[in-house]
């Protein structure tokens, strides 16, 4: 009574029902654990998850605590990106500037996030990094596993820009105006240009590619600046980097480039699209500021003799007559001009109403400071810095810089600078074991150059440094170039403007002060997004060398710990004064 009694069949189709449910819900989870472990799936969820946790760390308030806790040294180690970060350049970053302005390319320059707004994590390496080629068989090759980006290679490999073979991107050292290879081309210039002897140092390579013509012209004592926005062909600057050749992201659009006035030698454009005379020729007028009195400027490609561009031809020799350069040679489709080496001869009136600029005008004044329409003064700048007065290569590089009168006693704290970074780099290398002067390390950055004293006591060492001088301290980055040497003015509370893994050495002294206001001595910013910014920009089994007190350097110990580096502390060299420790670390290769 109260049964319901229902026929064999019945009761076993219910029983098959339930079975068969069980049975599907378990095949599930065991494919649901396959397509999680072994396809791109299960990564593509667990980058979704890390990227969760990274927005979190985004939050101002998290953010604090989570630097509060590293910089009182407890045990925390700051997470990794995403895997699609894994070039990431914080104030590049094209998915920022696609709503900004196309006008004069400002989208394409700086535009850095506020440090609250960025996530605070390590930039993993790409799967299947490998520790680089060393110099100077990485100018010929490099690992393709490194930056696996083949679209400069599939568009500009008949033009001998790169190919790939293998495991490796190989660079013949061609270009799209010299196909035939940079030596070739270089030779050709040397019939006009003094390449050798010492006479040219410091050159400009503008839109440089994948920067051939600097490494090439590194067999001549030339070392050149090559820059290039991140556009279109993504990696040309990484792959300039990875090659060892000096490089750096940067766009010529609304503001000055971030060196004193000049600087170069050398200014070269091989196809670099750049309008020099349009805006009322602002962008000659910058390269002008650049350049040295009596220096070369080389133009290769349009608009020099290029078909249906007679206009924009005629418009570049007659901005050049009206800053009165001397015509040199006009080779196929390559110009070659000399700079004059005084200000006297601007007509009043011209084509384009070019006047100079007024006197209180700072030329080499290049941190975020908008392009002017008016011409550098050379008579602004004190000394005799033109090319064929100032001192050749390598004599240039001890003899006491005409612009180093800005400072009290200049000559001498020059001269007691260099002799300085002679002792110590002698003791880095001799007692720290520091890997100087081995081909372990190429790409060096001096984040604190002063003088560029460090980079001097590297003179015979195969390496090139990147000296940063700081935008808020005194302005010698002038003396740095009439060394001989070369870099760029930074503030150090932004992030730099390279790719990842760029530098096999970073060394600094006085951390601490890049991160403080010096008038008020308040922080701007803090170590901990400064030293995330180091692990960006260092190689894997890189090295990072600080020099400071004490106290700041057991916190650079405690933050180094969290970013994942291998710190030793060091005593400074016997024979040196002051109270500093040296801090000597190495930056794990670790893996997503």
């Amino acid at each position: 009574m109260g049964h319901l009694n229902l026929p064999a069949s019945k009761r076993n189709s219910r029983q098959w029902r339930v079975l068969d449910l069980v049975s599907a819900f378990l095949f599930g989870l065991v494919f649901l654990f396959f397509l999680l472990v072994f396809t791109p799936l299960g990564d593509s969820l667990a980058a979704s998850g890390r990227q969760t946790l990274l927005r979190s760390t985004a939050d101002p308030q998290q953010r604090h605590r989570l630097i509060a806790v590293i910089e009182a040294g407890q045990q925390q180690t700051i997470e990794a990106c995403p895997a699609d970060a894994v070039d990431h350049m914080p104030c590049e970053d094209p998915r920022l500037n696609s709503q900004l302005s196309r006008e004069m390319n400002y989208y394409r320059e700086r535009h850095c996030p506020r440090p609250e707004d960025t996530p605070l994590c390590l930039i993993p390496p790409p799967d299947g990094y490998k520790i680089p080629v060393q110099w100077p068989e990485s100018l010929h090759k490099i690992w393709h596993s490194n930056m696996p980006h083949n679209k400069i290679a599939d568009r500009k490999g008949h033009q001998g820009w790169m190919k790939r073979e293998g495991q490796h991107f190989i660079f013949p050292g061609g270009g799209t105006m010299f196909p035939d290879g940079a030596v070739q081309y270089i030779e050709k210039l040397g019939q006009y240009i003094p390449i050798n002897g010492g006479v040219l140092r410091t050159a400009l390579d503008m839109g440089c590619g994948v920067a051939s013509f600097g490494g090439y012209l590194l067999a001549q004592d030339i070392l050149t600046v090559s820059f290039a926005p991140r556009d279109s062909h993504k990696s040309q600057i990484q792959f300039a980097l990875e090659r060892g050749i000096p490089a750096f992201v940067a766009m010529l659009g609304t503001r000055r480039l971030p060196f004193p006035a000049f600087a170069f030698d050398l200014v070269h454009c091989s196809r670099c699209l750049i309008p020099f005379t349009a805006y009322n020729a602002t962008y000659f007028i910058e390269v002008d500021r650049l350049l040295r009195p009596g220096g070369y400027l080389v133009i290769s490609g349009p608009p020099v003799q290029w078909p249906k561009q007679d206009k924009e031809w005629s418009d570049l020799q007659g901005v050049a007559r009206a800053l009165c350069y001397e015509l040199i040679a006009v080779d196929g489709n390559t110009v070659i001009w000399k700079k004059p080496a005084g200000d006297s001869c601007l007509p009043n009136q011209n084509e384009f109403g070019l006047e100079l600029c007024d006197d209180a005008d700072d030329p080499s004044y290049a941190w975020y400071f908008k392009l002017k329409k008016c011409v550098s003064r050379m008579a602004s700048v004190k000394g005799e810095y033109a090319v064929g007065m100032i001192p050749k290569w390598p004599e240039r590089l001890t003899a006491s810089p005409p612009r180093a009168s800005l400072l009290k006693n200049a000559v001498d704290v020059f001269d007691a600078d260099t002799r300085r970074w002679i002792r110590r780099v002698s003791y880095y290398k001799n007692s720290l074991s520091i890997k100087l002067g081995t081909p372990a390390i190429r790409n060096v950055m001096d984040m604190n150059a002063f003088f560029g004293g460090f980079a001097a006591a590297l003179k015979s060492d195969p390496v090139w440094v990147m000296n940063v001088v700081p935008a808020r301290k005194p302005s010698t980055l002038d003396v740095i170039y009439d060394r001989g040497l070369v870099g760029v003015y930074h503030d150090w509370c932004e992030p730099f403007s390279t790719y990842p893994r760029s530098y096999d050495l970073v060394h600094v002294t006085s951390i601490e002060s890049l991160t403080k206001d010096p008038a008020s001595g308040k922080n701007r910013c803090n170590l901990v997004d400064l030293m995330v910014e180091i692990d960006r920009m260092l190689r894997p089994e890189g090295t990072v060398v600080v020099r400071d007190t004490p106290e700041v350097i057991d916190k650079v110990a405690h933050i180094a710990r969290a970013v994942r580096w291998k710190p030793t502390i060091h005593d400074k060299e016997p024979e040196s004064q002051g109270g500093d420790k040296i801090l000597v670390a190495t930056k794990t290769l670790w893996h997503l």
